[in-house]
């Protein structure tokens, strides 16, 4: 089902509802898509093993690929961090919220799944007030994958978003068409030179004054 908010004012009148509504899916272990900066987002509970299965198999997605995280807050760093080096503390304060996946030494007790073995996970706060309002509604992180088949290319509407996943998602918060272009940049700074993984909508050039050496 595609939800649509009738109103702006996150906390108010029937979006506030379809929030709620959505967060209990999420907890429940189910999934919804949502809005974001550059394309649409396909929400699991980073913290339920089952739902980040069902996420994988509606996206036909290989086992062996990370998915990143949404949070809410700074705060909830340390439910999937282990360390946040000085270097993402300055990354963080010029980036987010915003395009830039940050890419930590993940916490042990963290899926394997999200990680896919390599002891890293990639966050991200939000700079979209739909896809935020989501992940503070739930309180906690959620998979901030694209909502499409892997491979494909990823869905600005939530028609696009119906039309590639059908039934397997069990909401649609709909925010209208996204911009699309460029979708967030990932910097991993588990090690030094920090290495951007990703390019996208901050530059290498933005970055630079943030990283020292930057690969």
């Amino acid at each position: 089902m595609i939800l649509i908010p009738m109103s702006t004012e996150f906390g108010k009148g029937p979006l506030n509802k379809h929030l709620k509504d959505a967060a209990a899916i999420l907890k429940s272990g189910g999934l919804v898509a949502y809005p974001t900066e550059s394309y649409y987002g396909l929400a699991a509970d980073a913290a339920n093993e089952a739902a980040i299965r069902r996420l994988f198999q509606i996206k036909r997605r290989k086992p062996g690929e990370p998915i990143l995280l949404l949070i809410p807050d700074v705060g909830s760093l340390k439910r999937c961090v282990a360390h946040v080096p000085e270097a993402a503390k300055r990354l963080m304060d010029a980036f987010w919220p915003g395009g830039l996946t940050i890419v930590f030494e993940a916490q042990k007790d963290l899926s394997m799944l999200l990680t896919a073995g390599t002891s890293k996970i990639g966050i991200r706060l939000s700079s979209h007030p739909l896809a935020t309002a989501l992940v503070k509604a739930m309180g906690s992180p959620i998979t901030g994958t694209s909502a499409n088949v892997s491979g494909e290319p990823p869905c600005r509407t939530p028609r696009g978003v119906f039309n590639a996943l059908g039934k397997g998602v069990d909401k649609i918060l709909d925010g209208g068409e996204t911009p699309g272009e460029k979708p967030s940049t990932v910097l991993d700074v588990t090690s030094y030179p920090l290495t951007i993984l990703r390019e996208g909508i901050i530059s290498k050039k933005m970055l630079a004054p943030f990283c020292g050496a930057l690969n």
